[in-house]
């Protein structure tokens, strides 16, 4: 083997093992050091980029109807800022974690080709780690609970609007047993949207509340009872798979990221190898 096929040899010129630099061979393959800071710089950076974002998006909606950028392209221009960040700020980590990583001279270059890689992906993970604990943490303190209560809360007013719907009148009627009766409606209302097997009787005793509540024919209350559960059905689907969209073009972002990431680390420790001592 020549050593001009060899930059950094396991075996140096001399022919017997670790004869100049004893230490590379068997020193860790991982720079922590150099693998924390650029976790931290990663994060740092996508905090940022994901508050200008924020930023620019709530600058373009409105809350008038017909003013503003719509939905479709605030959603469009949210995931392709959402994968602009991650690539960024992976990229910058993982090329800080190579340049600032220890030079291994008497490694083979695959083998510190492939140390860079993992230093780089490394550096993404812990960044990934760190970034979503901070926005988890400052989401539940500005909304003031836990996730699964503020998910509850939300599922709660979601249903309390469907079961308002279903006692709309215009010649409101109240009573004493009012509170009551809208309680046990959206208990069967809930179960019904939610998939439960209701029976006909459910669906035949909850029109015949909204009929006596609202005064409609028992056939028009139970057209409402049908419209009203496809209606909550369907915003239940439409939101399942938006969640499901967000989280497909979030996992694409993470793996841009972690590519970029182990990349840059590799760019970064070459330029790292090739500083020579004044």
């Amino acid at each position: 083997m020549h050593a001009a096929t060899i930059e950094n040899s396991e075996f140096p010129i001399s022919g017997r093992p670790t004869d100049v630099y004893p230490s590379d061979v068997y020193s860790s393959g991982v720079s922590w050091g150099a693998v924390i800071g650029g976790a931290f710089v990663a994060a740092a950076l996508s905090l940022i980029l994901l508050a200008l974002g924020a930023g620019f998006g709530l600058s373009a909606v409105s809350p008038w109807s017909g003013a503003g950028a719509s939905a479709t392209a605030i959603g469009a221009a949210a995931i392709i800022w959402l994968i602009v960040t991650e690539a960024i700020a992976s990229a910058m980590g993982g090329y800080l974690t190579g340049r600032l990583r220890t030079r291994w001279r008497s490694i083979h270059t695959d083998e510190v080709h492939f140390r860079d890689t993992a230093n780089g992906f490394l550096a993404w993970a812990v960044a990934v780690v760190v970034t979503v604990a901070f926005l988890a943490a400052g989401a539940v303190s500005m909304v003031g609970g836990a996730p699964g209560e503020n998910a509850s809360q939300a599922n709660t007013a979601a249903e309390g609007y469907f079961v308002d719907r279903l006692f709309r009148s215009d010649h409101p009627i109240t009573s004493d047993n009012d509170p009551f009766v809208r309680s046990e409606a959206a208990r069967i209302f809930d179960y019904s949207v939610l998939g439960g097997e209701s029976s006909a009787g459910d669906s035949a005793y909850l029109a015949q509340l909204v009929a006596a509540k609202t005064g409609l024919t028992p056939a028009d209350a139970q057209r409402r009872v049908s419209d009203t559960v496809a209606d909550a059905r369907q915003a239940e689907d439409a939101a399942r798979k938006a969640t499901a969209h967000l989280l497909l073009w979030i996992f694409i972002a993470l793996l841009i990221g972690a590519f970029c990431a182990s990349y840059a680390a590799t760019i970064g420790g070459r330029q790292r190898d090739h500083v020579r001592a004044i």
